[in-house]
């Protein structure tokens, strides 16, 4: 297992080496000039040089990658900025602040919104997915299918537009989402997220009990579940120690994944509730054009999705020992 989570960290270091590599050179085949954006209206061409210097893009592109990315391990001096000490993802074009400083600011809001929708989505709907596998064909196992297959078609900017309408704004029965930090008010904070979880669950829940219902039908047909019923043991023992068990491996993945794009910035989430998390910050990036923090954001994404998938990778063989025979 030691070996297998070496290779992966390895394997995941080379990919958002990867990463990080074309979201630079992408970011220069767009039209704008970010050199001039910060310049402003009355810009002379020695004042464009100078803010070039400033900004650290008056080298050729590769002298420029590499000194962003030698910057993350050891540090860098900014004209400009004065020393950026490692692990320095740069200083922000448009704002002159701190990449690393801002994700960080920005993190706890995407964080909260992720891991608690998760919870709710997980809990509510494996939850349902197995009642609707036990009770195969009858009422409840017919409502919950129907219900996961219409909310799975749903999209997020429209339900969250229409519950922010009703159960905010008409009915009064939710908070309007806003950022609050948990360190300074638990209860503002939980009344201004129980909207985004309840929209996010919503969707979430509906694949989550899809996926539940049809890997548990599939594992309670299996052979090795029909010998463990013939040997005598006890139906909730069969369920939980064999079926159950069996069922998880592909929930846990997806979950994995689900979890890892979540914590790398709910875009469309975040603009509808108008949260301000990491994904909202990549929308910003992207508008104002500004490569660090945009390098920034698209790594921290792609760091969370990759670490998940490790853990996943791990779980998987914890819950599963063909794996770790393999």
């Amino acid at each position: 297992m030691f070996r297998f989570l070496i290779r992966r960290a390895i394997g995941a270091l080379v990919i958002l080496l990867i990463i990080s590599a074309i979201t630079f050179v992408l970011f220069y085949v767009a039209p704008r000039d970010p050199a001039r954006v910060a310049c402003g209206k009355v810009c002379t061409p020695e004042t464009l040089a100078l803010v070039k210097r400033n900004l650290g893009i008056s080298d050729p592109l590769p002298v420029q990658y590499w000194h962003w990315l030698r910057a993350v391990f050891v540090g860098r001096d900014y004209t400009a900025f004065g020393h950026c000490p490692a692990p320095c993802l740069g200083y922000s074009f448009h704002n002159r602040e701190p990449v690393l400083g801002t994700i960080i600011d920005r993190f706890p809001t995407t964080l909260s919104l992720s891991v608690g929708s998760a919870v709710i989505f997980v809990i509510f709907g494996v939850g349902t997915g197995m009642l609707a596998a036990v009770r195969q064909g009858k009422a409840v196992d017919k409502v919950a299918s129907s219900a996961s297959l219409i909310f799975s078609s749903m999209q997020i900017y429209i339900v969250g537009v229409v519950a922010m309408y009703y159960l905010a704004d008409q009915w009064h029965i939710l908070s309007r989402p806003k950022d609050v930090p948990f360190t300074e008010d638990p209860a503002g904070w939980f009344q201004g997220l129980l909207l985004p979880w309840f929209v996010l669950a919503l969707i979430f829940t509906a694949n989550y009990t899809r996926m539940a219902r049809s890997q548990l039908v599939e594992t309670l047909s299996e052979d090795y579940v029909r010998t463990a019923r013939a040997k005598g043991l006890s139906r909730r023992t069969v369920f939980f120690r064999f079926a159950w068990r069996g069922a998880m491996g592909p929930i846990v993945t997806i979950f994995g994944l689900d979890l890892g794009l979540l914590l790398g910035g709910a875009i469309i989430t975040e603009k509808t509730f108008g949260l301000h998390g990491i994904g909202a910050l990549s929308i910003k990036a992207v508008l104002d054009n500004d490569l660090p923090l945009l390098l920034g954001v698209v790594l921290v994404a792609a760091a969370a999705i990759v670490v998940f998938n490790i853990i996943v990778d791990a779980v998987y063989a914890l819950i599963d020992p063909r794996v770790r025979l393999a």
